[in-house]
């Protein structure tokens, strides 16, 4: 019988299992992210918008199961942040490639992605450092795919504040759009919020690291 290696994460025990029940449901909400991408290119928006919106939606499922079942993986530890990522990104390409939004929001939510997710393996690896994810992260997140999930519905449209007439500020010119645009800005003014923090909570631990 093969023996699990087992490693405390806090109050957490972390095994090397790879099929367990939250692992099965963070690689089925993998799955989803192309598949709704698909659907809304060739312009089912109702379908892309479900798939996308139960796979936002069980973000947090897969993660209460594995505590809740002291299942939690070194797999889904890297996994589960990994998937939100792949669903961000095809969202935003895919309403990229329908015309609903332009190439800047779409290169600064991968720019800021790419960032973190750098950013944070680089601290690990090199110093041993992790940055702990706060709530104003996470309200970004939810607000981002919030956003993006109105866009791919297309739904419901209210027409732009009109104080300018650039293409590439939907809600601020004066053509409908989705309401999604008001909460992806939100969300894109919390996440620049939250990168500035980690930033600076980097680079506080950093000093501290250097000091001891």
């Amino acid at each position: 019988m093969p023996t699990e290696e087992l490693a405390t994460n806090g109050n957490e025990m972390v095994s090397d299992r790879i099929f367990t029940v939250a692992n099965v449901i963070t690689m089925i909400r993998l799955c989803m992210a192309p598949v709704s991408l698909g659907f809304l290119l060739v312009g089912n928006n109702v379908v892309a918008t479900t798939l996308f919106a139960v796979s936002a939606a069980t973000d947090f499922l897969d993660g209460q199961i594995a505590r809740r079942t002291n299942t939690v993986t070194k797999l889904g530890q890297l996994l589960d942040p990994a998937v939100d990522r792949v669903l961000m990104l095809c969202g935003v390409i895919g309403l990229l490639a329908v015309g609903r939004l332009p190439v800047w929001i779409v290169v600064l939510v991968a720019a800021r992605d790419a960032f973190l997710l750098w950013g944070g393996s680089f601290l690990l690896r090199e110093h041993g450092i992790r940055v702990p994810v706060i709530y104003a992260g996470k309200f970004a997140t939810t607000f981002l795919f919030v956003g993006i999930a109105f866009l791919m519905l297309n739904a419901p449209l209210v027409a732009g504040l009109g104080i300018c007439s650039i293409s590439w500020l939907p809600g601020f010119n004066g053509e409908l759009c989705s309401i999604g645009i008001w909460f992806l800005y939100i969300g894109l003014c919390l996440g620049l919020f939250t990168t500035v923090y980690y930033v600076l909570c980097a680079i506080d631990k950093l000093k501290k690291v250097s000091v001891e």
